[in-house]
């Protein structure tokens, strides 16, 4: 959500961190901001607004080697210059810039404003400067040390003092934070993507640490990696979006994932990052898969895999609900945490509400060394490259696949046999091409699409398999086109929603060659006896008995991996619809791409 970058070194940071600002911009974000710190102390610039307008209205003379920049995502108060960050104490010795959420903020704000301080600003975030300014430690980490003994929430957060001109101070609770190491000079962000063209040496901070950056380095004992990957990855090229480039990156994101884990030789997958044995696979009695929003949608994909595969009993469930029900435990029971970033924060307190009862989890990221992937005791890394836009496309796509190996492998230590092991592998082998195949429909859809965004409301139904698919294509129509879209059941549209049914609300139904084919088809024969406009997304076998509709048509695999394929077109209908009505598509409304607060 909110964005944080710092710099301390020999270069002028005010380029450098607006940059970085540039590069956060897709985590969600409505207003920015730099604090500075030079010969004249501390100097702050924040508007609400986009990066691009703080960079054209800093001061000529806003320099300093020291500094941090954040990009915020309103909580507390609304989006305005005042509540933007960084938030300094009242003597301006103290720049803060801060992810996540003080729960006790009313208390201590109370509590300051007894003492006689003036808060000038809505936040939470504040009572962290004058915190810091008010305590009496010698060092600055000191200071911040004293602050956050008093402080109850989650932050990532990163502090200038004008008594300290050489360093900043960082410090992480639930909300990432990287250090990047450079030649005689430091980064800090909250995201890779923020300082890739800088470095790709990192270092991950856990919760509960507290760390000095100076331009020779930095005060932890934590060990520096170096990330693979490209940061060319991070920039849209020649694509008017990064959701448009992510899109068309999908045939080669799945073969990275499907690369070196298939076995035809024995019909299995080979997923040793799941640091499980033969006997503690075959002991596994249920599967829990937890997500977050697409992660979620992905998970019911993925739980019907597991059931279908192997044959154990599996289900979905929104991670932001489970550790609110106390959920009973179960040590036969394998729970799967499923995040694109690593670290959805619902997801993450979800792990370590299992872990700390003693659960077995195991992670689907696609960000190496992110907190739960950290936090799991095993995982599948996703391999789709960085994925910057808001709405999942490559990430999503990749974790349907990164079950399928799991069902697999699963299944095979189980009751599914060599030749239905050796099916499911050349299925999964056909679906880079297949999955382009879809894409190659681009055009077409791009019509259709604009056809769809004209109306207010739509339906998005499917059944069984085709369930998660309709709620998936639901969710990406509804975040970037911001037309109201409901998924539904099928069967259960004349339980209640037939009653919407017009020639105002068109219906996008997923329809695959299937057991249920003709029960589905009966269903659009009721939506069409309501004149409800159809777009039906099927296979070219399926005869719609007539139906006068327009039709979706994409390639057939085996039932257990079409789910995926189904749900490519939805992609681009949501993507192209968003597009002819002229919205931002990488930077929806409201939302976040990585949502590190609950």
């Amino acid at each position: 959500m909110c964005g944080i970058v710092g710099y301390v070194g020999a270069q002028q940071a005010a380029p450098i961190l607006l940059e970085g600002l540039t590069r956060l911009e897709h985590r969600g974000y409505d207003s920015a901001g730099l604090a500075l710190l030079g010969g004249t102390g501390i100097k702050v610039a924040k508007r609400a607004g986009r990066v691009r307008d703080l960079g054209d209205g800093l001061p000529k003379r806003f320099s300093g080697k020291v500094g941090v920049g954040h990009t915020r995502w309103a909580t507390h108060g609304p989006a305005n210059d005042v509540n933007a960050h960084p938030h300094t104490d009242a003597k301006g010795l103290v720049a803060v810039v801060h992810n996540g959420i003080i729960d006790n903020a009313a208390a201590l704000r109370r509590r300051l404003t007894d003492q006689g301080v003036e808060l000038a600003s809505d936040t939470d975030t504040e009572v962290l400067a004058h915190l810091i300014a008010g305590s009496d430690a010698d060092t600055l980490d000191g200071k911040v040390r004293e602050a956050l003994a008093e402080i109850e929430g989650t932050y990532g957060l990163a502090v200038l003092h004008a008594d300290f001109p050489d360093r900043l101070v960082v410090a992480r609770n639930g909300s990432p934070l990287i250090v990047g190491v450079g030649e005689r000079e430091m980064f800090v962000a909250s995201d890779l993507a923020a300082i890739v063209r800088h470095t790709t040496t990192v270092a991950h901070l856990e919760d509960g640490e507290i760390v000095t950056l100076t331009a020779s380095g930095f005060t932890t004992a934590r060990d520096t990696t170096v990330v693979d990957v490209d940061p060319e990855a991070y920039d849209a090229g020649e694509h008017d979006s990064f959701m448009h480039k992510e899109m068309l990156e999908q045939p080669a994101a799945a073969e990275r994932v499907l690369r070196g884990r298939l076995d035809d030789r024995f019909g299995t997958a080979h997923l040793g990052g799941l640091n499980m044995d033969a006997r503690e696979t075959r002991a596994i009695r249920r599967v829990k898969i937890l997500g977050c929003g697409s992660a979620y949608y992905v998970g019911q994909m993925g739980a019907a895999l597991v059931e279908e595969l192997a044959r154990i009993p599996a289900d979905a469930e929104a991670a932001s609900e489970f550790r609110y029900r106390n959920p009973i435990i179960e040590p036969d029971t394998l729970y799967v945490a499923v995040s694109q970033s690593g670290e959805t924060i619902d997801t993450l307190l979800a792990v370590q509400e299992i872990r700390r009862k003693g659960g077995r989890v195991i992670g689907l990221v696609n960000v190496v060394g992110s907190a739960i992937a950290r936090e799991c005791d095993g995982g599948i890394y996703l391999h789709a490259g960085p994925e910057v836009a808001v709405a999942s496309t490559k990430a999503l796509t990749n974790m349907f696949l990164g079950f399928a190996l799991l069902a697999l492998q699963l299944g095979r230590v189980r009751d599914l046999s060599i030749a239905d092991g050796r099916r499911l592998i050349a299925g999964l082998n056909r679906l880079p091409e297949q999955i382009q195949q879809v894409l190659d429909q681009e055009d077409a859809l791009a019509g259709l699409a604009g056809r769809l965004a004209e109306a207010d409301s739509l339906f998005f139904v499917g059944r069984v398999r085709g369930y998660p698919v309709a709620r998936e294509g639901a969710q990406k129509f509804k975040e970037i086109s911001y037309r109201h879209a409901e998924a539904y059941q099928t069967s259960e549209l004349k339980h209640g929603p037939l009653a919407l049914i017009s020639p105002e609300v068109p219906t996008v139904a997923v329809v695959p060659s299937d057991e249920l084919t003709d029960r589905n088809v009966g269903a659009l024969h009721e939506i069409a006896a309501r004149r409800g406009p159809l777009v039906v997304v099927t296979h070219e076998d399926v005869d719609l008995g007539g139906l006068d509709v327009d039709r979706v048509v994409v390639p057939r695999n085996e039932r257990e991996l079409d789910p995926i394929l189904l749900t490519i077109p939805l992609q681009l209908l949501a993507y192209h619809a968003a597009l002819s009505l002229g919205h931002d598509i990488d930077k929806p409304r409201n939302l976040a791409k990585s949502v590190t607060v609950e």
